[in-house]
């Protein structure tokens, strides 16, 4: 039998019971501490850039959950190329960003729980509403995150990913 999952969220630090439905990171792979204090480079909570040659914008990884209908969230950063990166900045606060094509990048996240290293999949990322993250949408292939996100999970495996990431 499953351990019972409680955390705190996140956002409001309300006790939550149940296994949580997203997870993220702070940074994409290549960014480090000691950035910060370089005038070419630049981390926020939305987009990264790293040594003014390196683009990347935060996303999510949806996930259906199959047996309560919930979404469970990875959050991901994706490299994009330097004119993508400019065109997302310029349309950052235009409502008409939703109407952009998916942009081409790669994911620059290591995940854990898949047995395969993540990063570096093919990735679309998709812009959606000012104020919501763009959805990341893997290319279709048999690595275990892009079969999740095509197929969805079920709670068992969210219980799986909070044994592995919750402390405790």
């Amino acid at each position: 039998m499953p351990a019972a999952h409680h955390h705190a969220c996140s956002c409001c630090a309300e006790p939550q019971d149940g296994p949580p439905l997203s997870y993220g990171s702070p940074a994409p792979v290549g960014w480090k501490r000691r950035y910060a204090w370089r005038r070419d480079s630049e981390l926020t909570a939305d987009q990264c850039v790293v040594k003014g040659r390196h683009f990347y914008v935060h996303g999510l990884i949806e996930i259906p959950v199959l047996d309560t209908g919930d979404t469970f969230s990875w959050g991901v950063w994706v490299s994009l190329s330097e004119a993508n990166f400019g065109r997302t900045c310029d349309l950052w606060e235009d409502p008409a960003r939703e109407q952009e094509p998916p942009y081409f990048g790669w994911l620059s996240t290591e995940l854990p729980g898949y047995g395969q290293s993540t990063l570096l999949l093919k990735a679309h990322v998709r812009t959606r509403a000012v104020g919501v993250r763009p959805l990341i949408e893997l290319e279709p292939t048999d690595h275990p995150l892009a079969v999740e996100q095509r197929e969805g999970v079920t709670a068992a495996r969210l219980g799986e990913l909070a044994e592995l990431l919750l402390p405790g």
